[in-house]
């Protein structure tokens, strides 16, 4: 038996777009996404002799063949013909669920990364990330990580350089919400603000943190703030204690800022932990 370890990284998204709905019922986006370093652990033995099963140290999180990181061993074993004879996944869970933060998505890419490694690297990560779009639509940005350009539905991704050196403080408050919902209510009225992502680009191209946080925006965000108005309280917190920009991730409902000095991040994490205990500090990676 062999055992493999794995970080499994959450992103955020610094822009994000809804640009329609396509004729498979999915939606074209385009986002530019970060990898931050909170993250899940993922341990693999390979070789078990038994069948597969998955564990978790989250209650409500599936441990079985619906679970994306059984998706993902099962869509890379399957199609590079391998027999693990017996598999055992263990994850244990930081990221918050239903956040915006691509937690499923990020224990999946870890899966493949994992699995690629073990088996001597068939596949270059392009090609990994490719086979992560079968398990879900964050899968192939969470597989290459860092800062890229995100198109279509997560399936077209381009690499930019990594963002000037910067704190992320994360906030997850108690509710979630419901991605189709949202989908549904952009899909009905107009957008009226859209992210710049040429702005972001020529922002991150010239490493300047500044116009980076100037740029960030989610289109998701307005339509969730104007229901749960406790995310413009967070907001408010960032703002007053020296985050540069803050926005929600995703779909929601975790709210990221970023903050120029560990110093100003810490203190917003002890304000807000007072209302949000799901708070948490993080680099970009």
């Amino acid at each position: 038996m062999t055992t493999l370890y794995e970080g499994a990284f959450a992103k955020v998204n610094l822009t994000l777009d809804v640009l329609g709905k396509r004729p498979d019922g999915y939606h074209d986006l385009k986002s530019v996404m970060q990898t931050i370093s909170l993250r899940d652990d993922i341990v693999i033995d390979v070789g078990t002799g038994k069948p597969w099963c998955l564990e978790c140290d989250r209650e409500g999180i599936p441990c079985d063949e619906t679970n994306l990181a059984w998706k993902a061993a099962k869509v890379y074993l399957d199609t590079l013909h391998l027999d693990p004879q017996g598999l055992q996944i263990r994850i244990t869970k930081r990221i918050p669920s239903q956040a915006g933060l691509g937690g499923g998505s990020a224990d999946a890419a870890a899966v493949l990364r994992a699995l690629n490694r073990h088996y001597g690297a068939p596949l270059s990560i392009a090609a990994l990330a490719e086979l992560g779009s079968l398990v879900g639509s964050d899968v192939p940005f969470c597989t290459l990580c860092g800062t890229a350009m995100v198109e279509g539905r997560g399936e077209r991704l381009r690499k930019l350089p990594d963002i000037p050196d910067c704190v992320f403080v994360v906030c997850k408050p108690d509710f979630s919400a419901s991605t189709p919902e949202l989908y549904r209510k952009l899909d009905e009225k107009a957008i009226p603000t859209r992210p710049d992502h040429q702005a972001m680009e020529s922002a991150i191209l010239a490493g300047d943190l500044g116009k980076i946080a100037e740029n960030v925006y989610n289109v998701f965000d307005p339509v969730v703030t104007q229901e749960h108005l406790e995310l413009n309280y967070i907001k408010s917190i960032f703002h007053s204690y020296g985050a540069l920009t803050q926005q929600m991730t995703g779909s929601g409902s975790a709210i990221f800022g970023i903050v120029p000095e560990f110093e100003y991040a810490a203190v917003i994490c002890n304000m807000l932990r007072e209302n949000f205990p799901q708070v948490f500090i993080a680099k970009p990676v």
